[in-house]
């Protein structure tokens, strides 16, 4: 998944940054309001987006009624401002959830899956296609009942496609949510990453479409 990180704080946006990584997230960080708004504006495809109240170019609020004009994007707010009326104002304005400062790296993530969770119309952490099975909260994959291991991105592959089941997802959007903006992407990379999905799982589960990209087949699941 794709996640738009806003933080203006350089220590507490690289931790998060960190730690979203670690858990197989692309993230884009942006530390201005109005450079958020661009990124949404763009083609790149967001799963979710955790925004900083505090920003130094406008109001977190304010990007807050922004992205609602034009995307449901999930936002996940921080925010230091613990005033009831504030976290009212803010859900009222159509944030998903707030974590208030100081707060621990694990309950963010866990409000964030939740959130996405949410936007999928899913209940549980489990995403399960027939004999497919990803447990997104231990990063757990089993097929046919049998643990399988998987390489950070290979991880972050699979689980793309399967919250789409049946949807092509076209190459610029898969190689966006392995690799960052300005990294160097080589021209195979993504035919590798399917290449060892299919031979660790089954090879008729992911299908080329040709030009355009991939999509998981839930009947091959």
């Amino acid at each position: 998944m794709r996640i738009l990180l806003v933080e203006d704080d350089p220590l507490l946006g690289d931790g998060i940054r960190t730690a979203l990584e670690r858990e197989s997230y692309a993230v884009e960080w942006f530390a201005h309001g109005r450079e958020a708004l661009a990124a949404i504006d763009s083609d790149e495809a967001f799963s979710a987006m955790i925004l900083d109240l505090g920003l130094p170019d406008m109001d977190g609020m304010q990007v807050l009624a922004c992205i609602r004009q034009r995307s449901s994007l999930p936002v996940l707010i921080l925010t230091a401002r613990d005033a009831v009326e504030e976290r009212i104002r803010g859900l009222d304005a159509g944030a998903d959830d707030y974590v208030l400062k100081p707060f621990d790296l694990q309950e963010l993530l866990a409000r964030l899956r939740v959130i996405t969770r949410r936007a999928e119309g899913r209940a549980t952490q489990r995403l399960t296609l027939g004999a497919l099975s990803i447990d997104e909260a231990q990063h757990c994959v089993t097929w046919q009942g049998q643990e399988v291991s998987l390489a950070r991105r290979e991880y972050a592959l699979l689980l793309e496609l399967a919250r789409h089941p049946d949807k092509v997802l076209s190459r610029p959007r898969l190689e966006s949510l392995l690799y960052g903006w300005g990294e160097e992407v080589e021209s195979n990379a993504l035919e590798v990453h399917v290449h060892h999905l299919r031979k660790k799982l089954a090879k008729p589960l992911i299908v080329t479409v040709r030009g355009i990209g991939y999509r998981l087949d839930s009947q091959a699941t």
